[in-house]
């Protein structure tokens, strides 16, 4: 309430966050703009129904608006006024009540002529102009064509083109929904003509398969490890019996996580293969106390209760040790706390996990399996056990060696500590690369897309490059979680480049890096491999601020001074409003009011001049199009036609948005009347 009048909003986006792993291109050789929608329209109809999708949105759309284009002098020489031209054509198109009649039998409702199908039909209609009628296309040009300055738009390897992104409900299978996605479109392709080209843009669903099977090879392997050290040093049944804790556990854990709805990601993921070293810990303990005893003459039930009274409660306090070292992970009060709390959540659940399925299982599972050995425990000693004793008992004798090797070691790691590379999320093991590109803030999209269109040229002859995709005036759709996503700008774009792999995406960066330094030396461009966790962008940023602009200004180029003479830093760059001129009208108000005009009234006539506006719109079977109506194309771009731009006025006459140097009065003006200043 507290807004001025006037202020849109705000308005809340509670779909910000959903993400489309699945994007699709279409481009088109030989079909216009809208024949290529009619036919992606149609698919995106179609894959709605399948299985699991809950939204599938369209994305570089160009809206089609008809324009009314009229000149000022003309329209000012008919002493027409263009809100009045507006007000009639959308009296004549307007959507009002017509009333129903209610007879005995039936009810039938009334229905006004006059409406408008196409842009025909407002060419053709006529206007009352000092007692005879014209013709709108006699005094104004009537055509169909797109936005302009065009919508966002979207480019697939470098051809203008359509997208459709596609997202899953909740709860739903990404695997599953990228082999329906998959059929679904395989039977699609076969009903487009020759020309219109589908192309995987993003494809989760693969990267998610990946994940998965990189998984299942580090399961596989950790369970092959296990039952070779079990079987090595505990023998082929306690082996055994340790290896089917491993899916016990992990059964629990499922069933765990499906409970507290936690899902299968790239966290949780890591989480269980760093739980796979730990939970047969717990296990083995257990077997291991449990041949103790049968060592020791002990039967198998016996055994099995002292293994679980034993070693119980010294298993809980390790597992809860464990579980206390991932708190500050799990509960950190960040983005990355958010993101991170399923590692902390699968940890806990595996090491708990385990130790009840060690207090319980193991020993059933070692009355059934183990037997009593032939040799008392300690009565023979393997090779590997005979060295480990020696060793054991050489530092214990050295007891000062010992400890000044462990302090040497201890300090040598610290020392080589600096070498490695902190950072808490490391880039993503995919192979895309995103490609931010910043114009000035007053650039226009014009010069955006010229720069894209030349950015794109640099990717297509880059032969590591698989395939890529821009966004021009928007940000790349949210294809996986923790993409940045961008605001829309007429100064921005975003490219998302796919390469051959890990080692080409590094080359390719390098070389896109002097590519664009070269040839696009007024963008600033980030050239960055996705991020896995929350998403950082410009890892060094500095805030100026200030009451004196110019003052903040000064300080801010000291600033990057300062951080250019420092090592490890590059691509400095600024985040600020740049200037951007601004023609300003001042008004000579004595003399607009001699005239029956107002502020409000020349601003709506620049307004209708330089950037038209909406009158109404024309209602077909399909679609709603937009009517703009606006001066013509060389009285909206030369600065001279707006200073001449002549303004209708109460009488009938009309008056020039600019005087002349030498007429400063209403009297001094030729015919047409008088004038009101414009200054640059």
């Amino acid at each position: 309430m507290t807004l001025p009048q006037g202020v849109i909003g705000p308005v809340a986006d509670d779909e910000f966050g959903d993400t489309y792993g699945i994007v699709y291109g279409f481009t088109a050789d030989g079909f216009t703009h809208r024949e290529l929608r009619d036919y992606v329209e149609e698919i995106r109809s179609r894959l709605l129904q399948v299985p699991d999708v809950n939204k599938v949105n369209l994305i570089g759309q160009q809206a089609e608006r008809i324009f009314i284009e009229f000149s000022p002098t003309k329209l000012a020489g008919y002493g027409f006024k263009p809100a009045e031209l507006a007000a009639a054509l959308q009296a004549q198109n307007a959507v009002a009540p017509t009333g129903v009649i209610t007879t005995d039998e039936e009810s039938i409702t009334l229905r006004v002529s006059g409406a408008m199908a196409s842009e025909k039909d407002i060419a053709e209609m006529n206007f009352d102009v000092g007692g005879r009628n014209v013709r709108l296309a006699d005094i104004a040009e009537v055509r169909r064509e797109y936005s302009d300055p065009p919508d966002p738009m979207f480019r697939i390897n470098g051809t203008p083109g359509l997208g459709l992104s596609i997202s899953m409900r909740d709860g739903g299978d990404v695997l599953a929904l990228g082999e329906n996605i998959h059929h679904a479109m395989e039977e699609l392709k076969a009903d487009l003509p020759i020309g219109i080209e589908p192309v995987m843009v993003a494809n989760q669903p693969e990267t998610v398969h990946r994940s998965i099977d990189e998984f299942m090879e580090a399961l596989w392997e950790s369970i092959a490890i296990v039952l070779v050290v079990s079987v090595l040093s505990l023998g082929l049944r306690a082996g055994a019996i340790v290896i089917i804790c491993i899916p016990l556990v992990l059964a629990i854990v499922f069933a765990a996580m499906y409970a507290l709805g936690i899902d299968l990601q790239r966290i949780s993921l890591g989480a269980l293969i760093i739980s796979l070293g730990l939970l047969v810990d717990d296990a083995m303990i257990t077997i291991e106390s449990t041949v103790f005893r049968l060592e020791r003459g002990d039967d198998k039930s016996q055994a099995a209760i002292f293994a679980y009274a034993s070693t119980a409660l010294p298993r809980l306090t390790g597992t809860l040790v464990t579980i206390a070292a991932f708190v500050p992970v799990g509960f950190a009060r960040s983005d990355a706390g958010e993101y991170t709390f399923s590692l902390f959540a699968v940890v806990a659940l595996a090491l708990l996990a385990s130790w009840v399925v060690s207090g319980i299982c193991a020993p059933v599972a070692g009355i059934a399996l183990l037997r009593p050995p032939k040799h008392p425990h300690g009565e023979t000693l393997s090779a590997p056990m005979r060295l480990f004793k020696r060793c054991l008992l050489g530092a214990m004798r050295a007891k000062w060696i010992t400890i000044l090797v462990t302090l040497a070691l201890f300090a040598a790691s610290l020392w080589g500590l600096r070498f490695v590379p902190e950072q808490f999320f490391p880039s993503s093991d995919r192979s895309e690369l995103l490609v931010d590109l910043k114009l000035q803030d007053n650039a226009s999209v014009l010069a955006t897309r010229e720069a894209a269109a030349e950015f794109d040229k640099m990717l297509a002859a880059d032969p590591d490059v698989v395939r890529f995709s821009t966004y021009v005036r928007q940000g790349a759709i949210r294809f996986y979680l923790p993409l940045d996503v961008a605001l829309p700008n007429d100064f921005f774009a975003q490219s998302v480049v796919v390469t051959k792999g890990l080692k080409e995406r590094d080359q390719v960066r390098a070389r896109l890096e002097q590519a664009v330094a070269v040839r696009l030396p007024a963008v600033v461009a980030r050239i960055y491999p996705l991020e896995l966790g929350p998403p950082v962008g410009w890892p060094v940023k500095y805030r100026v601020s200030g009451p004196d602009l110019a003052r903040v200004h000064e300080i801010a180029l000291k600033v990057a001074e300062q951080l250019e003479a420092m090592t490890g830093i590059r691509h400095i760059n600024f985040d600020w409003a740049e200037p951007a001129r601004v023609m300003r009208v001042r008004i000579d108000q004595d003399q607009a009011r001699q005239l029956g005009l107002s502020s409000q009234d020349v601003s709506l006539a620049l307004y209708g001049v330089v950037s038209g506006s909406t009158i109404t719109q024309v209602r077909n079977s399909i679609y709603l199009i937009n009517v703009d109506m606006r001066a013509e194309h060389t009285q909206r771009t030369s600065l001279e036609s707006i200073r001449s731009l002549q303004i209708p006025y109460a009488t009938g006459r009309s008056c020039h948005c600019a005087r002349s140097p030498a007429s400063n009065t209403p009297r001094n003006i030729r015919s047409s009347g008088g004038g009101i200043v414009s200054r640059p």
